[in-house]
């Protein structure tokens, strides 16, 4: 085990409750070397943080490591099994993507629109 995945290691099953359930893969090519971490789906919000900003941080930690060693470290979080966008969840319920309403109850037209606009 490298260095940069022993460090992702240790943060990720420091900040979880289920730590037997984190699984880290390191791969290496041309673009340098990609960690994929996968955990329980009840972790992953510690994991991604408030808008992401926990998981930036990792990603910002180990882009350090990987100064330091001379490479380029990257991190892809797979979604767990069950989790809000996993595939399977969302086979499951018969969509591929959340639908958002394009009229809403209180929508205008573009003309409306541009008339409320005009001034006097």
């Amino acid at each position: 085990m490298q260095k940069d995945q022993e460090f992702l290691d240790y943060v990720i099953k420091a900040l979880v409750d289920s730590p037997a359930e984190v699984k880290t893969t390191r791969t290496v090519d041309e673009m340098g070397v990609l960690l994929t971490l996968e955990c329980g789906a009840a972790d992953m919000g510690k994991i991604i943080g408030r808008q992401g900003n926990t998981a930036k941080a990792i990603r910002t930690l180990l882009r350090v490591v990987g100064m330091k060693n001379n490479s380029r470290v990257n991190l892809k979080i797979n979604e767990p099994i069950g989790g809000l966008r996993s595939p399977e969840r969302m086979a499951q319920e018969g969509s591929s993507a959340p639908t958002v309403p394009l009229v809403t109850p209180n929508s205008k037209t573009v003309d409306e629109a541009m008339a409320d606009l005009k001034l006097g």
